[in-house]
């Protein structure tokens, strides 16, 4: 390797590791999860607000592979709290039409049955400084705080790790902590 491509690598790396610093400094934890109203593909509309006392579990998309594996993992979130006091949202952060976004949907492996929202004016991506990297999940406690955050595609959130998070919340009730 010649001392050019070792100076280009190093400074790929040294972007990489700049980004990913900075992808998962967006908020820190306690920070309050900001507020949003969107329609989901089914035509409901939804506020974030109106989930205050649920956990909520927020996923920002786009129309890619990334955004679809971390979907079908939110799906199995979903399926394991029905019931329990957490929420499962999902939102095409990219400005995505709804008819593009419900073709995507038929792409995944499972049927998503959480709300899935679109965002035609992008607010999400703003709010939550997607874009760069996606997707990103969120886990909101039952005061509106966020609690966990995965951001980018560095690390998919698997549907345990999810899990757990969110089962850490239900255990210490409505008063959140620090995780």
């Amino acid at each position: 390797m010649t001392h050019l491509s070792r100076l280009v690598l190093a400074s790929l790396m040294v972007g990489l590791l700049t980004a990913a610093a900075q992808a998962k400094s967006f908020f820190k934890v306690g920070d309050p999860a900001p507020n949003f109203t969107l329609e989901t593909v089914d035509g409901q509309t939804i506020s974030l607000a109106q989930y205050k006392g649920k956990v909520v579990v927020l996923g920002l998309f786009h129309i890619c592979e990334p955004c679809l594996i971390q979907g079908t993992e939110l799906q199995k979130v979903h399926e394991a709290f029905q019931g329990k006091n957490v929420q499962v949202l999902g939102v095409n952060s990219a400005g995505n039409s709804k008819e593009k976004v419900k073709e995507f949907l038929k792409e995944f492996p499972v049927k998503i049955s959480y709300p899935y929202m679109v965002d035609p004016k992008k607010e999400t991506d703003k709010l939550y400084g997607g874009g760069r990297f996606i997707p990103n999940v969120y886990i909101i406690d039952q005061d509106g705080k966020i609690r966990w955050q995965r951001v980018g595609t560095m690390e998919i959130g698997a549907a345990e790790v999810i899990k757990a998070e969110v089962e850490k919340l239900l255990a210490q009730g409505k008063s959140g902590g620090a995780l």
